[in-house]
């Protein structure tokens, strides 16, 4: 008995899309498209939003990467640089969000005294009374 599986990953990017969520959702796995622009792109290349991923035709694959770039949206590795070379831009002339970014802090004019556990760390400091304990001789 010879099985045989036909395994086929759809690729965009150079970034596994994964094959059994609809499309709509399995395009959102690419940095930097989101829910709506997924929608827009499937929208305008004529692709129905229900089928899975892994339904899709070699032509239909085409479609979407050629949306993509026509959109001439940064995706994957150029966002990531881009978003980068902003925050080291930011650093280097010493403006404020830079001066934030280098101390790990809140950006956006967030409170630090509580809710700032994901910018610096789950950092937990309490305080003791002040006494020390006595030693036993």
């Amino acid at each position: 008995m010879d099985l045989r599986f036909d395994i086929f990953i759809m690729r965009i990017a150079n970034i596994n899309i994964p094959d059994n969520k609809r499309i709509e959702i399995a395009l959102t796995y690419l940095y930097g498209i989101g829910r709506s622009l997924s929608k827009e792109i499937l929208k305008e290349a004529g692709i129905n939003f229900d089928l899975k991923a892994k339904d899709l035709s070699e032509a239909q694959i085409k479609l979407i990467q050629n949306e993509i770039e026509k959109k001439g949206v940064l995706i994957e590795g150029d966002l990531r640089r881009e978003r980068a070379q902003n925050i080291k831009r930011l650093k280097e002339i010493g403006c404020y969000r830079g001066i934030r970014h280098i101390k790990k802090l809140p950006v956006r004019g967030q409170r630090t005294k509580t809710n700032s556990r994901t910018v610096r760390g789950n950092v937990k400091k309490t305080m003791t009374s002040g006494k020390r304990k006595l030693e036993k001789k």
